[in-house]
């Protein structure tokens, strides 16, 4: 990280409520002894707050903090933007649907450091979270399952960068394959918000897309491989390693086979519900597959209510451990490895389009709503 002076104030305007300042770096408190002695009221967000009543009383206490700032071994910088806080409410006011905006302080270099596993970024503000200072940054949330961190661009008088966290459903987030690039917005929040609608979005819905498809296959393609396992030792009555079968050993080795699909399939029933929501079989080239996506979702559905996914937490918990040997368990991963080639077709079909460069009406395929709940202990919340 770049090397930078142990305590720094940051200055920017507020039309609201005046002047705010932010307090970082390795000695941030000294920093914020400089504000209060000048008079700056702190408040709960981690900000510092200078009401504007006069010109003439602005020029004292502005006088007053560079003077205790130096006495503090404190840097006071002036901002060319506007309060990231009333950019960001601005910038949400006008994101499609219902958006809320809110500021986080990372006062302490180390502190931004807990960004970097949540961030679902390959592009410039990963590198810019790793590599330089951000003493704040504002986290857009729709609240249904898309959060975006908004930060001031680095080396850059005005504008921002705009990046998504991982949603809900996936672990090892940062740097994985699909990951949405990190996009420079302009310092406008008008224009801001319409690159974040019709570019950044539309990317991001492309990638979780992608990465929810990579999930299902691989658990698809996995549990293909166990099941073939499994067919060639009930066939043969021997082990892989050519030895005999003990009598009654067929029901355990299923039961360890029902074990180990649910585990690798954790992420395909998670996210295939939302896959087979947004595939339109009858707008392909392939509309016989509807017959197959509707077997699919009927198998789903009989694995949640297996696993009591539609019960109580404790309830789920006794359910899917007393599921190894269901024949409706079994029945539904039959169904799945018998239509799941049909299934992955019709999901890539349903890819949705790059962003357009021009604005115009959205595509008709739905966006991917949060994935399900996972089993119980299975992967632990993001946050």
């Amino acid at each position: 990280m770049t090397t930078h002076s142990p305590a720094r104030i940051a200055l920017s305007h507020s039309p609201t409520t005046g002047i705010v300042a932010i307090a970082h770096g390795e000695r941030y408190p000294w920093a914020q002894t400089a504000l209060k002695i000048a008079g700056f009221q702190p408040r709960g967000d981690g900000t510092f707050t200078l009401p504007v009543s006069a010109p003439e009383t602005v020029r004292d206490v502005a006088s007053d903090l560079f003077r205790l700032a130096r006495r503090h071994q404190a840097v006071v910088t002036v901002s060319s933007r506007g309060f990231l806080g009333d950019t960001a409410e601005q910038i949400a006011a006008r994101l499609p649907g219902k958006w809320s905006a809110q500021l986080e302080i990372y006062s302490h270099p180390v502190w931004q450091h807990d960004l970097v596993p949540l961030l679902w970024d390959d592009g410039e503000l990963m590198r810019a979270v790793k590599e330089q200072q951000i003493p704040f940054a504002a986290i857009l949330n729709n609240h249904a399952g898309i959060e975006l961190l908004l930060a001031e661009r680095p080396g850059h008088p005005s504008g921002y960068l705009v990046a998504a966290f991982a949603p809900e459903g996936f672990d090892d987030d940062y740097d994985t394959a699909h990951a949405p690039r990190s996009l420079a917005v302009p310092g406008s929040p008008r224009l801001a918000a319409s690159a974040i609608g019709e570019r950044f979005l539309p990317t991001y819905h492309g990638a979780l897309h992608m990465r929810c498809l990579a999930d299902v296959a691989y658990g698809l393609e996995s549990l293909r491989d166990e099941y073939e396992a499994l067919q060639v030792i009930r066939e043969s009555g021997r082990y892989s390693d050519a030895t005999l079968l003990a009598p009654g050993s067929v029901p355990e080795l299923e039961r360890q086979f029902d074990d180990l699909a649910r585990y690798k399939l954790r992420h395909y029933f998670m996210h295939a519900p939302a896959l087979l929501d947004q595939c339109r079989p009858a707008q392909t080239s392939w509309p016989q597959d509807a017959a197959a996506l509707e077997r699919l979702r009927t198998a789903l559905d009989q694995r949640a209510v297996v696993l009591g996914q539609r019960a109580t937490v404790g309830a789920a918990v006794t359910a899917d451990a007393k599921a190894g040997g269901s024949p409706q368990l079994r029945m539904a991963l039959d169904t799945l490895l018998a239509d799941g080639d049909v299934f992955l077709r019709q999901a890539r079909a349903a890819t949705p389009p790059p962003p357009r460069t021009n604005s115009g009406p959205e595509h008709d395929v739905p966006a991917l709503p949060p994935a399900r709940p996972a089993s119980a202990g299975a992967i632990p919340p993001r946050r």
